[in-house]
């Protein structure tokens, strides 16, 4: 018997928590935080995606980025990936055995290499505290704010005019929270230039170059 013969969505759940790389509700800015900071070139997770049951979301660690990718899961009918369907898990997994390239709408071709498991060994080390007073009195809990910025990763292609010659050049740029950093191509360590978004006070959208989209 097939395993979506009669299968409910529970079932299937079940069947995905033997998915060693799948993260149940792990938010997108927890995935961007965890492959940014300890995930490399092609390392990938899966996990739920706000958009409901059914749908998913496979995060994949670039360069200096990490992308989002849907997945879909139907009653009955397997998982949906990219431009391929899947009739079973299995057939899901060993599609990432064979470490599929993706392309993505930024220009970006990532090569899906090796997932991100989602239980790590941790040492049992612990720091010991030896200082430990307050530098504020008389604040209260309500005094306790979480907040923490969007980690905002994204990279791909521009193209820009120089600066003296006006002529108009393809880029590599990367950008990271508020830094922004244009190369000549993707191969390049050193950037052209690295800007401070923070540093910019508004866009204006440029009209006049019969170009989609330019600004400055």
């Amino acid at each position: 018997m097939s395993f979506y013969s009669d299968a409910s969505s529970e079932d299937m759940s079940d069947e995905l928590e033997t998915l060693g790389w799948y993260h149940y509700d792990l938010s997108r800015h927890a995935a961007e935080a965890l492959l940014l900071s300890n995930g490399s070139d092609g390392s990938y997770l899966l996990r739920n995606s706000h958009e409901g049951p059914g749908c998913f979301a496979l995060s994949v660690r670039a360069k200096n980025s990490v992308k989002h990718f849907h997945v879909t899961r139907r009653d009955g009918d397997g998982y949906v990936f990219g431009f391929n369907k899947f009739a079973t898990l299995q057939d899901f997994i060993n599609h990432f055995a064979n470490q599929p390239l993706l392309g993505s709408d930024a220009g970006t071709l990532i090569v899906l290499k090796c997932p991100y498991p989602y239980r790590v060994e941790e040492p049992s080390i612990y720091e010991s505290v030896r200082v430990h007073t307050a530098i504020q009195t008389g604040r209260t809990e309500n005094d306790l704010v979480a907040n923490a910025p969007s980690l905002g990763t994204k990279e791909g292609y521009l193209v820009k005019q120089g600066a003296f010659v006006k002529s108009w050049k393809q880029r590599w740029f990367t950008l990271n929270r508020y830094e922004f950093k244009y190369f000549k191509d993707k191969v390049c360590e050193e950037p052209i230039r690295t800007l401070d978004l923070r540093a910019c006070s508004a866009v204006q959208f440029d009209y006049s170059q019969d170009r989609v989209n330019c600004f400055w």
